[in-house]
């Protein structure tokens, strides 16, 4: 990576940081010159392959279940054309740009190995798409995870070939031929090898992974602030986060969940009020007490999945590949399944860590289990509702992550008449997971608002000097406690401050939240 504007690509991976920067920020691509010889090294070996009288999967046959017909020479790049064309048979809802980008940064690199024969001119024509901030509309349903992201990364090359539709950097949906030639760009006319090198990959399934393990560094340490808030609006305790006792369960996430919430709470007078002889209660709730085990228990599972990401940023997936020493063989290395397994853990990560953050929101709610709040933290109960309903949206939410908990890779249907019997399913477990963290950060920004009107009501009992500042960062724009007026607005202007990562760098101004 060359700098956050800029992102080099190599014959070498290119970094989560740089997918991001791509598929989040805009950043520019240039391409590696030594990388580029390697390119045109390897497609001198696919041309050979392709004046050779036996046949060769992919350059001089069909694909799929045709993999056996032989293909003339002189029909060879209609072949290609029809394999894009054919395949680019996605449907429903359109996919998220940045996914788009970081699809089509993630085939690139690919191409940037030397391992798929394509010509320098294809390589550089996905760069300059991507520089020129021509989209392709891809839609959500198509691929089955296996023989790679098909129909998602058909629509990209057939953009490419200036066909379809693409989006502009201000939305605006056009031809692709005229999008192209609006920024002095000449469609591609594929060669031989090249459709199946384009539409190969597990790059979909990929990048909506790395950019979900993006989004949940802002959203783990989120849940940590904001359980550090909840504790100290229920009267808890913050002796439980010693991190002498984290020490005795050498869990790494578990460790820095207690770290955050510990140093949130850090100088609260309110913790302080109750830390006498004279409070009986003996230990707090689970969601209370454990956050740090469920916290934590989710960064590890992103540890996991990251690991499992960087493997996969470094890998080659096509079939056919051109091996280093120049051999053409077919490989199964477009399974999705190293992916899709990840994926669907870290739904059932989200899942969980929703869950106990709704527990906290409710808890807030009780009159029972409050600790001297009033009933809903309503202004005047009975006559008002107070966050009542707020609390009925985050449980609407819980409920729905827990269906999308269920694991999509268990799941295969067989296709291209048996020849692709096993499949892995891992873009429907990408999909899943980025409609799960989006319901997430709602029940995350549901618990914020809840436990902020707690702390106001606690007065003349200030918060901390960490929760404090989150706090005056809400109170920005949502009002404090008072006679009920319309919410929804309120929960998307917290939704938004933890989606920007305002609520973190607040917390961030005073102390260090890992």
């Amino acid at each position: 990576m060359a700098g956050v504007n800029t992102v080099i690509v190599s014959s070498g991976p290119v970094s989560p940081g740089d997918v991001v920067a791509v598929a989040r920020h805009g950043a520019r691509i240039e391409l590696d010159p030594a990388a580029l010889t390697e390119v045109g090294a390897s497609r001198k070996r696919i041309e050979a392959l392709a004046d050779d009288v036996e046949p060769h999967y992919g350059i001089s046959t069909g694909f799929g279940a045709l993999a056996t017909k032989h293909i003339p020479t002189e029909q060879r790049a209609q072949l290609q054309r029809s394999l894009v064309r054919s395949h680019a048979a996605g449907s429903g809802p359109e996919v998220e740009t940045e996914v788009v980008r970081a699809t089509m940064l993630l085939r690139l690199s690919t191409l940037m190995t030397g391992r798929t024969g394509v010509r320098v001119a294809t390589a550089e024509a996905y760069a300059a798409l991507l520089n020129a901030h021509l989209t392709p509309v891809v839609f959500e349903h198509g691929s089955l995870g296996c023989s790679g992201d098909l129909a998602p990364l058909a629509h990209c090359a057939l953009a490419v070939m200036g066909e379809g539709t693409v989006r502009t950097r201000d939305g605006e949906e056009l031809p692709a031929a005229q999008a192209l030639a609006a920024s002095g760009l000449e469609p591609v006319v594929l060669a031989e090898k090249e459709g199946l090198a384009l539409i190969n990959g597990t790059d979909g399934m990929l990048g909506q992974l790395v950019l979900a393990l993006d989004t949940l560094e802002n959203l783990f340490a989120t849940a940590d602030l904001a359980a550090a808030m909840s504790v100290e609006a229920l009267l808890g305790t913050d002796a439980v986060f010693a991190d002498d006792l984290q020490a005795l369960r050498p869990q790494t996430g578990q460790r820095i969940a207690a770290g955050n919430i510990r140093r949130a709470l850090a100088g609260s007078p309110i913790v302080a009020s109750h830390r006498g002889p004279e409070c009986t209660r003996v230990q707090d709730a689970y969601s209370l007490r454990c956050a740090p085990q469920v916290h934590g228990a989710g960064r590890d599972t992103a540890a996991h999945a990251r690991n499992v990401a960087t493997a996969e940023l470094a890998a080659a997936v096509d079939n056919p590949v051109v091996t280093l020493d120049g051999r053409v063989e077919s490989n199964g290395n477009f399974h999705g399944a190293p992916v899709g397994y990840v994926l669907d853990f870290l739904a059932i990560a989200v899942a969980d860590l929703a869950s106990i953050s709704e527990r906290r929101t409710d808890r807030l709610l009780d009159t029972k289990r409050s600790h001297g709040l009033p009933a809903f933290l309503a202004h005047d109960a009975g006559v008002d509702s107070g966050l009542m309903i707020a609390q009925y949206t985050s449980a609407g939410i819980v409920s729905e992550l827990k269906r999308l908990a269920v694991p999509a890779s268990v799941d295969s249907i067989p296709s291209s008449a048996m020849q692709e019997d096993h499949v892995s399913m891992g873009w429907s477990a990408a999909r899943k997971l980025r409609r799960a963290l989006d319901g997430l950060t709602r029940v995350l920004a549901i618990e914020v608002m809840t436990a902020a009107r707690g702390l106001d009501l606690r007065a003349p009992l200030n918060p901390g000097p960490v929760t404090g500042v989150v706090l005056a960062r809400v109170r920005e724009t949502t009002a404090g406690p008072g006679p009920d007026r319309f919410l929804a607005p309120e929960i998307e202007a917290v939704v938004a401050a933890v989606v920007s990562g305002e609520l973190l760098a607040a917390a961030r101004s005073v102390t260090e939240i890992a």
